[in-house]
């Protein structure tokens, strides 16, 4: 036997270190370090936030290349990207692009809260496509919904989720309104993994008590799966 690794293995190893490398190059580091060179060869601070949101719809473009199929919150990222993009050429005003990043957030909180009517909410629902509905393990996930406790959780997944989502669209207006180009951007940039990793932090202890219950046996591992997303 040889000393390689397996393919599953290898392939979780790669993922784990492209996935902050997409966030770095993508989402942070790439439009911060474009704005500000463009900024630096004297560009307009309209211009160069449309140029520097290039870098965030590539990677959600290249996203949805390499999963081969629609991917519902890419799509809202790409829409609020162009609006922002088109508001700010016609009126140059910078705040106009800077806000394009509520609008998604806004969206996406609205819809995990309006999903609290159906059948089932948006959060178990994302719970059950990461899990794979037609393996082992997604089929006992969809058998517990059968179990009060299951059910509550994730519903209760689905509100925190709306709640936050939506106070994280009202405070990056308010900041944009409030602050700097360069310090919005900066902030628009960072907050949404700062706001991921608190999610992160709460589901994954949520989802132990859970456990630890009884009732409940999948809830950690989804939370777990749902806090990856969570952080970005």
């Amino acid at each position: 036997m040889n000393g390689n690794q397996p393919g599953p293995a290898r392939d979780r190893n790669r993922n784990r270190f492209l996935a902050p490398a997409k966030i770095a190059v993508f989402d942070i580091a790439g439009p911060l370090a474009a704005y500000s060179l463009l900024r630096s060869a004297g560009l307009s601070a309209v211009s160069a936030l449309v140029l520097s949101g290039a870098f965030p719809a590539l990677g959600v473009v290249a996203g949805l290349i390499r999963r081969r199929r629609v991917d519902a919150i890419g799509v809202l990222v790409l829409a609020g990207i162009a609006v922002g993009a088109v508001l700010g050429l016609v009126s140059g005003d910078p705040r106009l692009v800077l806000v394009e990043g509520s609008v998604p957030t806004a969206v996406f909180g609205l819809l995990c809260l309006g999903s609290l009517s159906a059948r089932r909410p948006l959060i178990y629902r994302f719970a059950a496509e990461f899990m794979g509905p037609d393996t082992p393990k997604g089929r006992h996930f969809e058998s517990l919904w059968r179990y009060p406790g299951f059910r509550h959780t994730f519903r209760l997944f689905t509100v925190v989720w709306g709640i936050v989502y939506l106070a994280e669209a009202a405070a990056r207006v308010i900041i944009v309104e409030t602050t700097s180009t360069s310090t919005a951007l900066t902030v628009s940039k960072v907050m949404p993994y700062v706001v991921g990793a608190a999610l992160a932090a709460w589901m994954f202890a949520y989802g132990r008590r859970a456990r630890r219950e009884g009732e409940r046996l999948a809830v950690a591992s989804a939370a777990a799966e749902l806090a990856v997303v969570a952080a970005g």
